[in-house]
């Protein structure tokens, strides 16, 4: 196998079915599927694991027929998607003044603008999932895709908060690790999985606690 390009295994944690999916990029920037399992979902209902023991099962089920389908996979961490009607959303705007004004607007300033929004206060039932810029401010200039490289002083956001149940989000965790795997984030399930594990390249910031 490729060793220079890192596999990718999604886990999709559903009412009906617990799927696992492994894939990577290939030499030309596609997506690759190496392995694809699953097991029907008894402990699941609406996105809640209501039953551990049983997620358990069908999550190591589903894992086995994985490796099944390619014995040549390992499968220590996963990227678990994540459902249900607890999960809810919310717009916030950010912005943040830049102190070297000179230097060109960098990753780490959008990381910033990112991180900070974790700070959002939410009910205190609810855990942020993931943060997402929709468009950019640098200044007097509105709508921007991508600022990186751009000069500004001042650097904004409009973001797109999406926050599920804290309780929820620990049975999922628990269910998972569990099965003894790592979680390496959390991932906003309604993506098909080839979808989320292409969104995945991307890698948006890791799931704060």
């Amino acid at each position: 196998m490729n060793q220079e390009a890192p596999i990718i295994v999604g886990l999709d944690i559903g009412t009906t079915k617990i799927a696992a999916i492994a894939g990577r990029k290939n030499e030309y920037g596609k997506l690759e599927i190496l392995g694809f399992g699953k097991a029907p979902s008894f402990g699941v209902q609406h996105g809640m694991v209501l039953n551990i023991d049983q997620t358990i099962k069908a999550i190591r089920q589903a894992l086995e027929n994985c490796y099944a389908s390619n014995p040549n996979l390992e499968i220590n961490e996963v990227y678990v998607g994540i459902a249900g009607h607890h999960i809810k959303s919310l717009q916030t705007r950010g912005d943040i003044v830049r102190n070297d004004t000179d230097a060109e607007i960098s990753q780490k300033d959008i990381d910033q603008l990112i991180n900070d929004q974790y700070k959002t206060v939410i009910p205190a039932s609810d855990q942020i999932i993931d943060v997402i810029p929709q468009q950019y401010i640098v200044d007097a200039l509105q709508n921007i895709t991508y600022p990186i490289g751009m000069s500004g002083v001042k650097v904004g956001a409009n973001f797109h908060i999406i926050t599920g149940d804290k309780n929820a989000i620990r049975n999922i965790n628990r269910s998972v690790e569990k099965s003894g795997l790592r979680i390496k984030d959390l991932v906003l399930q309604p993506w098909h999985p080839p979808r989320q594990l292409c969104a995945i390249w991307t890698s948006k910031p890791a799931l704060r606690s």
